[in-house]
């Protein structure tokens, strides 16, 4: 009689286990399968079990294509089940072919002569993970947007430098599950807000488009964040956005931008690192017109860029967000009767205002 071994945290079960399950019964006579502690979880995955063991067990012990369901708690966490497989001694462990712990898992299966088999994640079910489902129904249901004031692209892993820095801010009205009040593609983070509303990991997913990770970092940190450049969010400085209230606007440029088609650009990255350190040292310094200095700075690296020159009002400082050639501009103005003159005068302008949350 083939004995058949497999383990896991088993938190949320879904139709993907159900599926591994069935696929790794069929290779033997006999399904152990063993199910980790809240503890190996807690270690494991930073962060507390969804269900108690006792009810991921008793769930587990109901499913017809297991026959034995044991607890493991034992260190290394990674191989926790390793007492119990040595004491059962199965014909085979099966993983799946994503599994992280290979060679480790193989020197164990040669202590006792069993095979290590892998099994592909091909299903009619879409994949999905027990992480992933916690993180949807943890989603909230509203998000704020962010403004970039410089150091666009120095969040680029590819483009990143020593030294350099990110400065933005979150802002509001805020979006929702349901409408967004702004148009997508406009250089506000809205890919990355819909990553916050949809529970998905929101680096991952903007990384895997080629571009940065400040969006999700300061929507998922709010308030005026200064952070440092490189592969991933080191935050700074995170600073009450007060001195911005009233006094910020958007107006929209008409068309869409694709940020991931903009990155290879030729831009002046010297002139992006010292508008940041003005940016940044306007936000600890509470100084509106240093924070202005660092825009405006940002404004001119556009410019080099190629992108149009903006209308000029009575704003003291002005910029395409994000990665511009598009989408919103920014418009920053010494007080709250010029920001609301110039929202009254154009109907794609927004007011919007710094939004930082509280615990």
């Amino acid at each position: 009689m083939k004995v058949v071994f497999v383990s896991g945290c088993y938190d949320i079960l879904h139709g993907g286990h159900i599926e591994f399950f069935k696929q790794a019964r069929s290779l033997g006579h006999r399904l152990v399968v063993s199910v980790a502690t809240d503890r190996v979880i807690r270690g494991m995955k930073h962060r507390e079990p969804a269900f108690p063991l006792e009810h991921r067990s008793a769930v587990l012990a109901a499913l017809s294509d297991i026959d034995e369901v044991v607890v493991s708690d034992g260190d290394p966490m990674h191989l926790n089940f390793k007492d119990d497989f040595l004491r059962l001694q199965p014909d085979m462990l099966v993983v799946t072919d994503d599994d992280r712990f290979e060679a480790e898992k193989r020197e164990l299966c040669s202590q006792i002569g069993a095979e290590y088999i892998k099994l592909n994640k091909t299903s009619v079910i879409e994949p999905v993970s027990s992480t992933s489902i916690v993180r949807q129904i943890e989603a909230p249901d509203e998000t704020p947007m962010r403004v970039d004031f410089a150091g666009g692209w120095l969040d680029v892993p590819s483009l990143a430098r020593t030294g350099g820095r990110i400065v933005n801010c979150t802002i509001s009205p805020l979006a929702t599950r349901r409408s967004s009040p702004s148009a997508m593609r406009a250089g506000l983070g809205g890919s990355a807000a819909n990553s916050v509303l949809t529970g998905r990991d929101g680096i991952a997913a903007e990384l895997a488009m080629g571009t940065g990770w400040q969006d999700i970092a300061v929507i998922v940190e709010t308030g005026l964040c200064i952070w440092r450049s490189g592969k991933c969010p080191v935050l700074e400085a995170k600073i009450h956005p007060a001195m911005l209230s009233g006094i910020m606007a958007l107006w929209w440029t008409g068309q869409h931008h694709d940020t991931p088609q903009l990155v290879a650009l030729d831009r002046d990255y010297d002139m992006i690192v010292e508008a940041a350190d003005l940016a940044a040292s306007g936000a600890l310094n509470q100084s509106i017109d240093e924070l202005c200095q660092g825009i405006n700075l940002s404004y001119r690296v556009q410019r080099q860029e190629g992108m149009d020159e903006l209308s000029t009002g009575a704003e003291i400082a002005k910029k395409y967000c994000g990665s511009g050639w598009g989408g919103y501009a920014l418009y920053v103005f010494s007080n709250h009767s010029d920001r609301d003159v110039f929202v009254a005068n154009d109907v794609g302008c927004i007011a919007i205002e710094p939004y930082m949350r509280f615990a």
